[in-house]
């Protein structure tokens, strides 16, 4: 059984609506973000203080950004699921 369409044209349903995409796939989008940040900061670490391999940095920055882009992705399948009545 599927919900109604929001009418994105109401601020309360488009303010309502808004809070739900947000909260599809949470989980990958903040992942991908700790990754590139994790990433980001063992680049720091390498040039500072003590050497690690650049695959190591390499592998959670491309990480980090192939998670955030699938849960955009996801993000966006939803919402056009959402908009078509599928869901």
């Amino acid at each position: 059984m599927s919900r109604p369409v929001p009418n994105l044209a109401d601020p309360e349903q488009r303010r309502a609506y808004r809070r739900e995409l947000m909260a599809v796939a949470r989980g990958p989008r903040r992942l991908g973000v700790a990754l590139a940040v994790a990433g980001s900061a063992l680049i720091l670490i390498n040039a500072y203080w003590t050497p690690i391999p650049n695959i190591v940095t390499l592998a959670a920055i491309v990480g980090g950004f192939a998670l955030m882009l699938m849960g955009i992705g996801m993000r966006t399948k939803y919402h056009k699921r959402r908009m078509r009545g599928e869901i």
